[in-house]
């Protein structure tokens, strides 16, 4: 059965191009229904606890979502009339952005004083028109004085400004709600940059994030997937030296990509920034298995056989290669399924699938292909196959014995800095420096305040809660407490505005500038600024609706993932013990990819496991030995551990991209090995050679096939490197690090341990064993 479908493929090359080119456009149709979705939650499953908390956290006060106006003036001083001019009017048009709910900025600050017996309460610049000298010290004065100012939309210097704009999308179309925000600000940015050239405008936030997380996937898929189209067809035209062959080989990627966004738009899935690098990844993996078909039959042909003839062969050879390759390849990435963000699921489905699509088309349509398409191989009389293999064989086999104890050496040496890794992910760095957010969100970091947030909301359980003296009390401590941290930039919390209202009802007298100790009194106070604040600028975004609980937000500088958490439990911990008898809630968005980013590593090195524990006896069975099942597991298993290695030693962070590397390279290692030893037991078994001559003829047969599939992966991930989405970029260059390291892995290491260990075979054996087995240490390899 198995040669008759060989026969069909290679001999009858028309049936079978036709009815894959059918199965191909019918599967493909699905793109069409493609959905991209950059969405900062797509990272998250709904069960998500942190994204539970965070989604109940908006629900009772303000949503998060928003677009900040970073303004950096070039005299470094925003208290001149021009620039405050800039600020006001930039926050007046800020009200046209779509879905806009709030806008807070230094002018339209609420300033509240006493005028005799009343309060006043206004924005802190009315007429920015009408503003001299004397004014713009006082502003000076009042701003630079207001915790609720300093650091969060005014810097300490007074150098730097924010204009904060809060949306609340409606849901309905949430990619074009995202686009109507982004697009109106971009416009508000150009606008008012070209009225005040003296003043750098930068757009960050959450909303300005989504949007990079959008063009950075768009953006892959318009340079880096062309470039690596052209990166596979030069490598295989070159290094091949076949036109033919890379036509033949891109059509397969085309069409095995084609087949999976198909499939996956026919399943309803959405296109995420992670699994958007999947046409990638299954581009560079399919052209392995064409490799080493194209390579076997150019071989063969070298040899004198015929075209039709050397395609069969190859593809006999190969099948079960290939096939092994191509499902532990899938297995891999199906590992990615442990992953606790929904889009690295995504990716390692899409990835599995059009791994095996691959495999489906690489031994029928590309056979096809290859049977109609003209190619020539000059035939070569006694040809011995690649000088550089020939090379690299005599070279392993003379010096085996040193070999296998340095390789060994220099393996242990780069796994010790493996703990030099530090798990550390800032959701601002899943971007390269060139992304205008991140650049605006770092010199936010710089010149103003963190970017990281705790948002925490304190409960008491009891309507009007919040008004009882004792419990402002404790809001207080706790909020002077944080401040003390020095993770901590800012505070904003409802005990300054008592504060400032206790002051103002006391005729604006600086002692008074203290909590008030009377709950009737806390409680007028409150409701009287309420009552004065205009629509939008409520207090809803730090008090809930029946006052029993009020929010605190707090600014953190640079922090690693688990600093994050750490100071998570740590002020939890403290708050617990302190005031038993409130409740203390957080979340935040930093802190929900801490969370998820400390939970992925865990559970994708449990799925790492799964996988090796299910790769390990399909190796065993495939090889039809336990022993070299065992053997083969080691050049599985040390490439990402020594990629690890050195990122260590060259980097030291590891981030949520890094965190599936494992389970992904794993899968594609084992082409490597599982090609150099089916070759070596075939030469063993079928043609009973000795050790070394059984490693002379792998090199031969596979080692020109596995170096070309070894460059032209690395080349495709490390394109992959070039994304200005970090996530993938790291993954790239991981991916292609622990690629390389698994094939001098394969060509050092792993014969030199193959000679070693069957050497040791053959010399307990019992002469009559090695006679009878006829595994003659003298026989040459055949031409």
């Amino acid at each position: 059965m198995r040669d008759f479908l060989l026969r069909s493929v290679v001999y009858r090359p028309i049936s079978t191009l036709l009815i894959c080119l059918t199965i191909i456009i019918a599967v493909s149709w699905g793109a069409g229904l493609l959905v991209f979705k950059g969405d900062s939650r797509v990272f998250f499953k709904p069960d998500n606890p942190q994204l539970q908390a965070f989604d109940q956290m908006e629900s009772v006060y303000a949503k998060s979502d928003n677009v900040a106006f970073l303004l950096v003036p070039k005299n470094r001083d925003i208290f001149t009339r021009e620039n405050i001019e800039l600020i006001h009017s930039l926050t007046d048009r800020s009200w046209q952005i779509p879905y806009v709910s709030r806008v807070d900025s230094l002018t339209n600050f609420q300033h509240s004083f006493a005028s005799d017996d009343e309060l006043i309460v206004g924005d802190l610049v009315r007429n920015p028109q009408l503003i001299d000298q004397p004014m713009l010290d006082q502003l000076r004065a009042i701003s630079l004085r207001e915790p609720l100012l300093v650091k969060r939309l005014i810097s300490e210097q007074g150098h730097v400004s924010l204009i904060n704009v809060t949306v609340q999308k409606q849901g309905v179309d949430p990619e074009q709600e995202l686009a109507d925000i982004s697009q109106y600000a971009r416009k508000l940015q150009q606008e008012f940059s070209q009225t005040y050239p003296d003043v750098d405008i930068h757009l960050t936030g959450l909303v300005m994030m989504d949007v990079a997380f959008i063009e950075a996937a768009l953006y892959d898929n318009e340079t880096l997937v062309p470039l690596m189209f052209i990166v596979v067809f030069l490598a295989i035209g070159l290094l091949l030296k076949t036109i033919t062959g890379s036509i033949a080989a891109l059509i397969i990627a085309i069409s095995s990509i084609a087949v999976t966004l198909g499939a996956t738009g026919w399943l309803g899935i959405y296109l995420t920034p992670p699994s958007a690098a999947a046409p990638i990844m299954i581009l560079t993996i399919v052209v392995a298995d064409c490799v080493h078909i194209l390579s076997g039959m150019i071989h063969e042909m070298r040899q004198g056989k015929t075209r039709h003839q050397a395609l069969y062969d190859s593809v006999s050879t190969n099948l079960k290669p290939i096939f092994l390759t191509s499902a532990t390849t899938a297995l891999g990435f199906l590992t990615m399924n442990f992953s606790d963000v929904p889009p690295f699921q995504d990716l390692g489905n899409m990835v599995a699938f059009g791994v095996m699509i691959a495999f489906v088309l690489s031994i029928t349509l590309f056979p096809a292909l290859l049977s109609l398409l003209p190619m020539k191989v000059s035939s070569q009389q006694n040809y011995q196959g690649s000088p550089l293999m020939t090379k690299m064989s005599h070279f392993v086999v003379a010096h085996h014995r040193r070999l296998l104890p340095g390789s060994v050496i220099v393996m242990a040496c780069m796994l010790l800095f493996i703990p030099q890794n530090e798990l550390n992910d800032k959701y601002v760095e899943f971007f390269d420096e060139s992304v205008p957010f991140r650049a605006a969100t770092e010199l936010m970091e710089q010149e103003l305040s963190g970017i990281d947030t705790l948002e925490f909301s304190i409960e008491t359980g009891v309507t009007g809660g919040i008004n009882n003296p004792q419990v402002i009390a404790a809001i207080a401590d706790f909020s002077d407490w944080l401040r003390t941290l020095p993770e901590v930039d800012h505070v904003n919390t409802i005990t300054d505005i008592f504060k400032r209202l206790n002051k103002n009802m006391h005729n604006d007298d600086p002692s008074w500038y203290k909590l008030p100790d009377n709950e009737e009194l806390a409680a007028q106070y409150l409701l009287l600024y309420e009552m004065s604040l205009p629509m939008g600028l409520d207090l809803n975004n730090q008090v809930n609706l029946d006052k029993s609980a009020t929010r605190l937000v707090v600014t953190l500088k640079n922090l690693s993932t688990y600093q994050l958490l750490e100071l998570e439990e740590y002020v939890s911990d403290w708050f617990a013990e302190q005031y038993p008898d409130l409740e203390l809630k957080s979340s935040s968005i930093s802190l929900m990819f801490a969370h998820v980013s400390k939970k992925n590593i865990e559970s994708m090195l449990f799925g790492s496991v799964i996988a090796l524990i299910l790769i390990s006896p399909i190796l065993g069975v495939a090889l039809r030995s336990a022993k070299y099942g065992l053997i083969s597991l080691l050049p599985n298993l040390l490439p990402a551990g020594i990629a690890f290695g050195i990122w260590g030693l060259l980097v030291g962070e590891v981030g949520l991209g890094l965190s599936v590397i494992i389970g992904t390279t794993l899968g594609i290692v084992v082409d490597d090995t599982v090609h150099f030893i089916s070759k070596y037991l075939h030469a063993r078994r079928e043609r009973q050679m000795s050790p070394q001559d059984a490693v002379h003829y792998s090199f031969q047969r596979v080692g020109p096939a596995l170096w070309i599939t070894t460059f032209i992966l690395i080349g495709g991930f490390l394109i992959l490197g070039l994304s200005t989405y970090r996530v993938n970029a790291e993954m790239g260059i991981m991916t292609a690090t622990t690629i390389a390291v698994a094939l001098i892995i394969d060509f050092i290491f792993l014969p030199s341990l193959l000679i070693a260990t069957d050497k040791a075979a053959v010399a307990a054996q019992p002469d009559e064993d090695i006679e009878n087995n006829q595994l003659t240490p003298k026989e040459k390899l055949p031409c």
